[in-house]
């Protein structure tokens, strides 16, 4: 059976994640426009760093609970290493969508609102309130599958 648009772009965030070094979660991320991948992105340390799996997580060692202190980590969210691989490569996001394996963050939220994101495909809620509250009132399109 053929997978639908949005099947087929959050298959490929599933899989971009699979690239994530993050200890405590993978998450992968697909800004599309018109039906065409723009860029991808996974969430983990800059490039060129030691990643988690060599180093441990810093957020584990100071007993920092999920969703809290984000600063406090050595990696980037997908949302934001989708965002600067198009800023790099000059590829327009505005108008695009963005499929992600986690609801966003308030930090990727904000980011993802100026960046001109219409419409954001999840697979998973991550509990961040404030998040939630901008994304409503910002008016972009949310799409749970």
């Amino acid at each position: 059976m053929r997978p639908g648009w949005d099947e087929y772009f959050m298959e490929i965030a599933e899989l971009v994640k699979q690239r994530s070094t993050c200890l405590r979660r993978k998450v992968g991320a697909v800004i599309v426009k018109d039906k065409r991948i723009l860029s991808t992105g996974y969430n983990g340390p800059p490039s060129g760093l030691k990643h988690c799996e060599e180093t441990g997580c810093l957020r584990d060692k100071l007993g920092i609970p999920s969703g809290e202190r984000h600063e406090l980590c050595r990696g980037l969210h997908a949302e934001q290493n989708a965002i600067i691989q198009a800023a790099m490569f000059g590829a327009g996001i505005q108008g695009g969508t963005i499929y992600i394996t986690l609801s966003p963050c308030i930090l990727c939220t904000k980011m993802l609102i100026n960046a001109g994101i219409t419409k954001i495909v999840l697979r998973e809620d991550y509990n961040d309130q404030l998040a939630l509250e901008m994304l409503n009132e910002s008016g972009i399109e949310i799409v749970k599958l």
